[in-house]
């Protein structure tokens, strides 16, 4: 038992780790802030494929890099709820390899043009807002998450072992 919180508490805490410094390198370059945002740490919402600890680690590593890079109070908090909702279904769907980016990409369509319509006042209408998010939720959830997905699951029993019963047991075809 003591072992498996262990694990556990350690897997959230380096996902949480490895997205405030991916959040920050898409920052540097300037791959965040435009019409179409394209955050590399958003490819790590595909993880609750693979471990349930994912989700704790999502939400926590989405909530300091939205405090870390100067986010709205709304925006960090609404923010990571979308991520956090977008965790919590992609484990939920996580029997079905290719909806895994589903339910982040989804989440954040829904939350983050009202994020930037009401909270940061920008010009244009939440249908543009969508539209833009979207794409970049596609590229770097559908793409770049699948591409992460595919490359771990060659090695998920090592990387991911954890519970018994748990996803990382399974290796996909």
């Amino acid at each position: 038992m003591k072992n498996k919180n262990v694990t556990f508490i350690t897997q959230a805490g380096v996902i949480a780790a490895l997205y405030v410094v991916l959040t920050l390198l898409a920052n540097a370059l300037g791959l965040a802030n435009y019409a179409i945002q394209v955050r590399f740490s958003e490819a790590l919402t595909i993880l609750p494929f693979f471990t349930p600890a994912a989700i704790p680690g999502l939400f926590v590593g989405c909530l300091l890099s939205n405090i870390i890079t100067g986010c709205a109070p709304m925006d960090v908090v609404f923010g990571s709820l979308a991520t956090l909702a977008g965790a919590v279904g992609t484990y939920q769907l996580r029997k079905y390899k290719w909806l895994t980016p589903v339910p982040p990409i989804v989440a954040n369509i829904i939350v983050v043009p009202l994020v930037l319509a009401y909270v940061y006042q920008f010009e244009g209408s939440l249908l543009y807002f969508a539209v833009t998010v979207g794409i970049g939720e596609i590229i770097s959830c559908g793409i770049f998450g699948m591409i992460l997905l595919n490359v771990l699951n060659k090695n998920a029993h090592v990387l991911f072992h954890q519970f018994e019963g748990e996803s990382a047991k399974r290796q996909i075809e």
